[in-house]
């Protein structure tokens, strides 16, 4: 399903109403009892409602909603939170046809305790277009509902106070338990902290072209199980482990060997049918003791337990000759032998790369102007997955890291497409909820993951997972996308096992067989 910003949808609205030509007073009712038919179906008709209505559209929606209800048997009541000839054209129709019709319509533009105290709270103030923080009566009005209502609140489109393209707090924002909105999800219903106030999201036909909201020009879509099912590899009865192809995972230095172990163990539970690590030569009897399915690369090491840059060619040769898939980075560290090895794999190496954890580290050991050129350059385009302390690394100095951090979060989208686009790659950018970007800036939002995911050895996980997924055939895009779907329901698996707290990333790894069953089983 397609997620769109408040421009996008507004041109939706306009093209709908001045060159299809359904007039906009029809979109209206049709969203507007849309709401009551969710309001009935979640309260009883023995609750007050009350509905908090704007003087724009989305006021007009909310005066539809209580005319609706009211003709139902509810007790509602509306409050239009403005003074007299301030409405908008559609709102003001509404306003008369619900005071003909006996609906108790109020306008004042200061709300007080008794409006609202014991009421079913329906949001219709401001919806999609707030570009700007919520400032003086409206501060009063949203605190009073979220003090006195808790989740009882019904949003219509989105939160008032809630970014439509961010998912940001302007200011202050109404706490929904459901929200209702029409034709397409916005971003800020799928981005935190707007998706916590959104609550649950319903998402309403109400009469859009389908030809508009499918179109090629919205760059943003939500992930759903009915189109990962399809990308899951087929397998044939003739068959042998040569056919599931190859996973080179370079990491796994003195300390952080795990991280290695980690990411082979989740590529061959989702289908290599080959995982080799590639280890300093001094850890090699370590692994070996560990590695069960696993095989095990001595390298060059640099006498510490780490890699050398006396590595590159071994890694390179061996890559080359054995068709790998490369994994590059769980737990290599960073010093100036990791950062060179790191280099010489993106400009020499001809396989499809995915670049994890220390291997984005020793990247953003670069200039701003070094990372676009190696990253550009690539013989594929690579899979990058970082988290976002990693992708602040990558997009400024170490000095700003904390800066870049709060940058990132507030606008995941943008900085996302736009790093994936500039780089011509292929972006995860983890988190809640993760973000994947292909090198033409579209933009995938994965729905599945949960708390427990935040452990260590989890990413290392999804770089394994994605490395066996192309190993299998699959396009860089439905690779990742599958992979990050997968992973995010293995974690949810894990959650429901062994708690929110106690999931391990060898969790992870032993439910996504689960994960298989789930997205293959038809029902």
């Amino acid at each position: 399903m397609k997620v769109v910003t408040a421009n996008e949808m507004k041109t939706i609205d306009r093209i709908t109403i001045d060159e299809v030509g359904i007039p906009a007073l029809v979109l209206m009712e049709r969203a507007g009892v849309s709401v009551a038919k969710r309001v009935a179906g979640i309260f009883g008709i023995e609750e007050r409602i009350t509905v908090l209505c704007g003087a724009g559209n989305n006021g007009g929606d909310g005066l539809v909603c209580a005319r609706e209800l009211f003709n139902n048997g509810f007790i509602v009541k509306a409050i239009i939170i403005s003074e007299a000839g301030q409405l908008s054209t559609e709102c003001q129709k509404q306003y008369e046809i619900c005071t003909k019709l006996g609906v108790d319509v109020a306008m004042k533009t200061t709300i007080i305790e008794q409006d609202i105290d014991g009421s079913v709270i329906i949001d219709a103030i401001l919806g999609t277009g707030l570009d700007r923080p919520i400032k003086d009566n409206l501060l009063h009005v949203i605190a009073l509902a979220n003090n006195l209502c808790g989740k009882n609140v019904v949003a219509i489109d989105i939160p008032t106070g809630i970014s439509s393209d961010t998912g940001q707090v302007m200011g202050t924002a109404i706490e929904a338990g459901w929200t209702v909105t029409f034709g397409l999800p916005k971003r800020g219903h799928m981005l935190y902290p707007g998706k916590e106030h959104t609550g649950t999201l319903f998402v309403e036909d109400i009469g859009f072209p389908t030809t508009l909201l499918n179109s090629i020009n919205i760059k943003c879509e939500v992930l759903e199980k009915e189109l990962i099912s399809l990308y899951i590899p087929q397998r044939s009865d003739y068959s042998y482990k040569g056919d599931y192809g190859h996973v080179l995972v370079v990491g796994g230095a003195k300390g952080k060997a795990g991280a290695a172990l980690l990411a082979s163990r989740a590529s061959l539970r989702t289908g290599a049918g080959l995982v080799t690590m590639a280890v300093p030569n001094s850890l090699a009897d370590v692994y070996q003791v560990s590695a069960l399915e696993e095989m095990v690369l001595p390298v060059a090491d640099d006498g510490r337990g780490g890699f050398s840059r006396n590595a590159i060619e071994e890694i390179l040769n061996f890559a080359k000759k054995k068709s790998c898939v490369i994994a590059v980075g769980p737990g290599i560290t960073v010093t100036e032998d990791t950062i060179e090895l790191v280099k010489q794999i993106l400009i020499n190496a001809a396989n499809q790369l995915i670049i994890d954890a220390d291997a984005l580290n020793c990247i953003a050991s670069n200039t701003k102007n070094e990372i676009a050129t190696l990253l550009s350059n690539t013989k594929e385009p690579a899979i990058l997955t970082p988290h976002t302390g990693e992708m602040a690394r990558l997009i400024g100095s170490y000095t700003d890291i904390a800066d870049n951090c709060k940058e990132i979060e507030s606008n995941r989208i943008t900085v996302a497409s736009n790093f994936a686009r500039e780089s011509s790659i292929y972006l995860v950018l983890k988190g809640v909820p993760s973000i994947i970007s292909d090198p033409e800036g579209t933009v995938f939002l994965n729905p599945t993951g949960s708390p427990s995911m935040a452990t260590a050895g989890a990413g290392d996980c999804l770089t394994g997972m994605i490395a066996a997924l192309v190993a299998q055939g699959l396009s860089p895009l439905f690779a990742v996308q599958t992979g990050v779907y997968m992973h995010g329901l293995a974690g949810e698996l894990s959650a429901q096992n062994v708690g929110l707290h106690s999931t391990l990333a060898s969790d992870i790894i032993e439910n996504i067989p689960k994960t298989f069953k789930f997205l293959l089983n038809p029902e």
